[in-house]
């Protein structure tokens, strides 16, 4: 009877602990731009309203009933629904147990492109609400691409291309396309000079690669700084596929950009990392370039820029 008494005190609370749900192990990340384009202009066009519909809301309503799919008629709909006094919960009923994973993929994919930001100019800081992320590409600088996820690559193994090429000229500027930490900058065998940044939530890893011979990066930067959105990091190149450093093996000027989503840290350098698809995310930034301009006193962005959402920063708003 001692020892029943003593197993239940000992399981009892064990049995009370929460049960840690599994981390999202794969993304197959497939909402167009257009869909992406007007879930954004909703979002944006509500933000002072009394409601406030996230696009993140949005995508994921529409993701559950198409499977993922998301396309504009449904994104539409899912608007207007929304728009209504009822929750995702009763707008889909059995499909509702769908929800949770497309909330939590999409917040992972999309959830630091979009919030709160201030520009300075004429030495004021103006606040705005919407995309805050920028193209990979500096403003003014032409480049092309298409969706290339997924196509087959053969130096050192035979793989899979898990980003999207911007075609582009040799040192066109690239800059941050959101904030956060630098974690990885310098030499490597199949990308060449490459930066990789972590976002300041830790959900995106973001792989920007063949950077240029000589000077890939931005004067000064370095593993663990951190960096605002739009910053610049470096320059357009064509370096890679070489085991040995500073080595132009890439035939095409190029910048490789890549998006790897982090739901647990386990999931960080290993066999079963989530990159996704982010054709239709780099069509989506495309508007939203950072201008830069090069002095005698080396880069600088013509307008000063503070992600607002971030608690460190309280600049004087006009």
């Amino acid at each position: 009877m001692k020892r029943f008494v003593f197993l239940l005190m000992v399981c009892l609370p064990m049995l009370a602990l929460p049960v840690r749900a599994e981390p999202i192990k794969w993304v197959d990340f497939d909402v167009s731009y257009e869909s992406m384009k007007y879930a954004l202009e909703q979002d944006i066009a509500t933000f002072d309203q009394e409601k406030h519909i996230s696009w993140i809301d949005i995508l994921a309503l529409a993701a559950c009933r198409t499977g993922g799919k998301c396309g504009l008629s449904s994104v539409r709909q899912a608007t207007q629904d929304l728009k209504q006094d009822k929750s995702p919960e009763e707008l889909l009923g059995d499909l509702y147990k769908y929800y949770n994973y497309y909330h939590q993929a999409y917040s992972a994919a999309l959830g630091g492109l979009v919030g709160s930001y201030a520009i300075e100019k004429n030495g004021q800081w103006e606040a705005a609400y919407g995309l805050k992320a920028f193209s990979p590409i500096g403003a003014g600088y032409g480049y092309r691409h298409c969706d290339d996820f997924g196509v087959g690559r053969s130096f050192g193994f035979q793989r899979k291309h898990l980003g999207n090429d911007l075609m582009g000229s040799l040192g066109t500027p690239i800059v941050a396309v959101e904030g956060g930490v630098v974690e990885a900058l310098g030499w490597n065998r199949y990308g060449g000079w490459r930066v990789g940044i972590r976002s300041f939530d830790g959900k995106r890893y973001y792989y920007y690669a063949h950077l240029q011979k000589d000077t890939p990066f931005a004067p000064g930067l370095a593993e663990g700084d951190m960096v605002q959105a739009g910053d610049l990091i470096g320059f357009m190149g064509r370096s890679g596929y070489s085991d040995t450093e500073n080595v132009n093996n890439i035939e095409t000027v190029h910048l490789h950009f890549g998006m790897e989503l982090i739901f647990d840290e386990s999931q960080k350098e290993c066999n079963s990392e989530i990159w996704i698809d982010v054709y239709q995310i780099v069509r989506l930034l495309s508007s939203h370039r950072s201008s830069l301009q090069k002095g005698s006193d080396g880069w600088v962005r013509m307008y000063p820029y503070q992600d607002l959402d971030l608690e460190d920063f309280q600049p004087k708003i006009t």
